[in-house]
């Protein structure tokens, strides 16, 4: 198995697992991510992903075992350069990339896709293909310009140049650094309260607005229309209830909401 998934209190963790090739990114690791974030979406008891790497790096790229034959034509009909299929940003519940080491290439680039990002401030970070002979790929012309804006996906798609984790949050690639040994253990501590105290639609629905105004362009006033047709779904409801309860009561919530039998789909999808 490429990627390992382990489920604890609400909190779902993908490593990646090929330590001896630095986690290198193969089809099979790809196909196995997809899968995943697939199964774990559906699962009610999962609140919250967490995707990692076994150390000592996240991801060092694309396997490049195959030397120059590694990028060789591929099967036009088969191929595709975004190989993760949801990738996590199309996923209903919180996704968490905790980059405890390199990321390079793809190993970047699957990591812009989740919506939070924690990386190891002494390890190396770069999208290189231009390098390489071949172009960024796993949708980072798009996260990137969008995350981190116009100018940074410039600068580090088009000179494939290398940079460290304060850089990395310096230019709004990531929201912390930390040494590498607590990039895991920090991203957990969010996973695990966020599992607990914020309620499952909620979380689901304010991630859909956020990544669909960023993919669909929605004007404020869209988004103004979103953010009321959303509260009406929720307000009066049970969760609403519970929230404010459990504050005054100072104790955990319990939620209501069930991804699996509630959700209706939102906007464009």
């Amino acid at each position: 198995m490429t990627v390992r998934i382990e489920v604890t209190d609400g909190v779902a963790v993908l490593t990646l697992d090929r330590p001896e090739r630095r986690n290198a990114f193969t089809g099979e690791m790809g196909r196995a991510i997809g899968a995943a974030y697939r199964e774990l979406d559906a699962d009610d008891t999962v609140r919250v992903l967490v995707l990692t790497g076994a150390p000592p790096a996240f991801c060092a790229g694309a396997d490049i075992g195959g030397g120059d034959r590694t990028f060789g034509k591929p099967d036009s009909a088969t191929f595709s350069a975004s190989p993760v299929d949801p990738p996590a940003f199309a996923l209903r519940k919180p996704v968490i990339a905790a980059v405890n080491g390199h990321a390079i290439g793809i190993g970047l680039t699957i990591a812009m896709q989740a919506d939070i990002r924690i990386v190891a401030e002494d390890a190396r970070y770069a999208v290189p293909q231009v390098r390489l002979g071949v172009l960024p790929d796993a949708m980072a012309h798009w996260t990137v310009a969008k995350v981190a804006g116009m100018s940074v996906a410039a600068d580090i798609l088009l000179s494939g140049r290398t940079f460290d984790g304060h850089e990395a949050v310096r230019l709004g690639l990531a929201g912390r650094c930390l040494p590498a040994a607590e990039v895991l253990p920090a991203a957990l501590a969010m996973a695990r309260d966020m599992a607990v105290n914020v309620a499952p639609m909620s979380a689901a629905l304010s991630k859909r607005l956020l990544w669909d105004t960023a993919i669909h362009g929605y004007e404020p006033a869209r988004v103004a229309e979103l953010e009321t047709e959303f509260h009406l779904r929720v307000m009066g409801g049970p969760d609403a209830g519970e929230g404010m309860r459990a504050r005054a009561e100072r104790r955990k919530p319990v939620w209501s909401a069930r991804l699996s039998r509630d959700w209706q789909e939102t906007g464009h999808r």
